[in-house]
């Protein structure tokens, strides 16, 4: 494993080093990514070689991306991606993930997602505690936000979503296929 990432840039290296001195091995591994599945309190983490350069709160490389099971609703994706950019949701898999280049981080976005989305902060509220958080925690002070979630985590909730199309044209669209592919399209 040790030779897989001692070509990444650094702060890459460090993460997937922290990482797996902290869960162990990963469960996956490729050139550019170490994945690690149900490293609880994370669905999943993933360490990327290629850094993308990210400022807020501070200048930093993202490269540690976790994800937790957290379904926002649709009106307010839009204010979650007024909170932070590295902040990913997937609707339908019901997840939200968050790409820092350290766990307290990544906890301390999270955070700050669910206080956004139970409406007890604003996207800019949301931005001045973040901030306030990140700056304790890196003075080694007492940052409730960035060292452990303040709420509990939900179960998996997929987002499925609702029918466009009627089930009946489903059906006969399904139908046509099978009949094409087992040549029976003109009977």
């Amino acid at each position: 494993m040790e030779r897989l990432i001692e070509g990444w840039p650094a702060t890459a290296k460090q993460a997937a080093e922290t990482t797996m001195r902290f869960y162990g091995p990963p469960n996956e591994m490729t050139p550019s990514r170490l994945i690690w599945f149900n490293n609880a309190p994370w669905k999943r983490t993933v360490v990327h070689r290629d850094e993308v350069p990210h400022d807020f709160p501070v200048p930093h490389a993202d490269v540690l991306e976790q994800v937790i099971n957290y379904p926002v609703p649709a009106d307010k994706v839009g204010e979650v991606g007024l909170f932070d950019k590295s902040v990913i949701i997937a609707q339908t898999m019901g997840e939200v993930s968050a790409c820092c280049d350290n766990e307290a981080s990544n906890v301390l976005a999270l955070n700050m997602v669910h206080e956004i989305v139970s409406g007890t902060k604003t996207p800019e509220q949301a931005r001045e505690t973040a901030s306030e958080q990140i700056t304790a925690w890196l003075m080694n002070r007492p940052a409730p936000y960035a060292e452990d979630f303040q709420f509990a985590l939900p179960e998996e909730q997929f987002q499925t979503d609702e029918p466009a199309v009627q089930h009946d044209i489903v059906d006969q669209a399904i139908k046509k296929v099978k009949d094409f592919f087992s040549g029976d399209e003109h009977k």
